[in-house]
């Protein structure tokens, strides 16, 4: 029988994908949608100028565009809108983008970076729930199955999570109790866990100080959507006698890094800004 199977991306024979591959009308109407993409609403001229080509080429790209509701046109304002066709085709990557698939080359590259575990998991109130991870080869190594959940305030994960969510949902999880204890370093308070929460903030990464088992450490930090919500968190964890305190900027970069690209990665954005959370009693 003959062999099936999916067809090829590209002609067998066309192995050319530099400039000459590029088809110019097309690439000058990619041109002309990510100008229009980044304004809010913008005239003919201003595409023009902005996009650097004459208004008629332009005009002929943005009707053309508009047949296919890749750009709207506003007749009160006389200006041009990313229209709901770019709407669709967006929608399309996003369903394609697992943030478990996304993560797994990064997580690959923080294991053979640092000979530690890498992680992966998500926020389920005052959980984290781990959903993925590249094991070390070492014989003593974290190991978390996916599914194994763990307190969100005693987590590197669950911190870097936390430290982007809204005061509010933090005052609901935190609330005026002391939080569960699990080690001598385990933060308990709402100040404290705030304070904790804004060196976050500034860094971009957390650390589990031996905070939920004692001897093991983890850095971490959080992965952003298309709206800058903390959805996903990607972390580096291991003994504390190999992932000591030594190396934290090291790896605190390393991991930043990594969830800075599953963010790219899946369409995601980071926070534009990010303001100091008040303690409790200056809420």
């Amino acid at each position: 029988m003959p062999q099936t199977g999916r067809s090829r991306g590209r002609p067998r024979a066309f192995n050319d994908q530099g400039e000459r591959a590029v088809i110019q009308s097309l690439d000058r109407a990619m041109t002309v949608l990510r100008t229009v993409a980044a304004g809010d609403g913008m005239s003919l001229t201003e595409v023009a100028e902005a996009s650097d080509q004459p208004a008629s080429t332009v005009y002929r790209i943005l009707i053309t565009l508009q047949k296919h509701a890749i750009v709207a046109f506003d007749e009160a304002d006389q200006t041009w809108h990313v229209g709901l066709g770019a709407f669709r085709i967006g929608s399309a990557f996003l369903g394609r983008t697992s943030i478990v698939e996304q993560s797994r080359t990064a997580m690959q590259s923080i294991m053979s970076a640092t000979g530690e575990t890498a992680n992966l998991a998500i926020a389920d109130r005052n959980e984290v729930v781990f959903v993925s991870q590249v094991e070390s080869q070492e014989p003593i190594r974290a190991f978390f199955r996916p599914g194994t959940r763990g307190p969100i305030h005693a987590s590197g994960i669950g911190k870097a999570l936390l430290a982007y969510l809204p005061a509010a949902t933090i005052d609901a999880i935190a609330g005026n109790a002391p939080l569960t204890r699990f080690t001598d370093k385990t933060i308990t308070g709402h100040d404290e866990l705030v304070a904790e929460l804004n060196t976050i903030r500034r860094r971009g990464w957390a650390v589990d100080d031996e905070e939920r088992t004692d001897g093991m450490r983890c850095i971490a930090a959080p992965i952003f959507n298309a709206f800058g919500e903390a959805i996903a968190g990607i972390s580096v964890s291991g003994p504390s006698v190999r992932l000591s305190a030594d190396h934290d900027a090291r790896n605190g970069a390393l991991v930043r890094q990594a969830a800075a690209d599953v963010t790219r990665a899946i369409g995601g954005k980071s926070p534009t800004s990010v303001s100091p959370m008040p303690p409790a009693n200056d809420a």
